[in-house]
């Protein structure tokens, strides 16, 4: 699954998510990075899919973090594109959420800074003229 992907469309993301999802278990910390529209939220319901969880996954830019039990963990997909810097970190009960059965999701990561726990992957999407380019890199 390391490597590097190139995709046509969210269809293909979100197969790609599942299965990634599917060797995951807890616990594990993910940074998903890219631009607006890249891809990070359909990676992520894939990924979420592929853990066992059959919920409609949404994207928490505005609630900030979203939760869902799997099979393999439970599930805090963070997004912290509205938060302003690493010093609003602690308002996400973070430390709280990365326990030995959790899964962390952390789209936009640069945004937390030092405040944020190291990832055990770092998922980079990025536009291609047709499509998408995903980079999965275990750290």
């Amino acid at each position: 699954m390391e490597g590097n992907h190139v995709l046509k469309d969210a269809r293909e993301t979100h197969a790609l998510g599942k299965s990634f999802g599917a060797e995951l278990g807890a616990p594990v910390v993910i940074y998903l990075e890219g631009d607006l529209g890249a891809g990070k939220t359909s990676f992520a319901q894939g990924l979420i899919d592929g853990l066992g969880c059959d919920a409609a996954v949404v994207s928490p830019t505005y609630t900030l973090v979203e939760e869902y039990m799997t099979d393999r963990g439970r599930v805090h997909h963070l997004d912290l594109y509205r938060i302003a810097g690493p010093e609003e970190v602690e308002s996400l009960g973070l430390r709280d959420r990365c326990g030995p059965s959790d899964i962390v999701l952390i789209e936009w990561p640069d945004r937390g800074g030092h405040a944020l726990p190291l990832p055990n992957w770092r998922v980079s999407l990025a536009y291609r003229d047709t499509g998408r380019a995903v980079c999965i890199l275990k750290i």
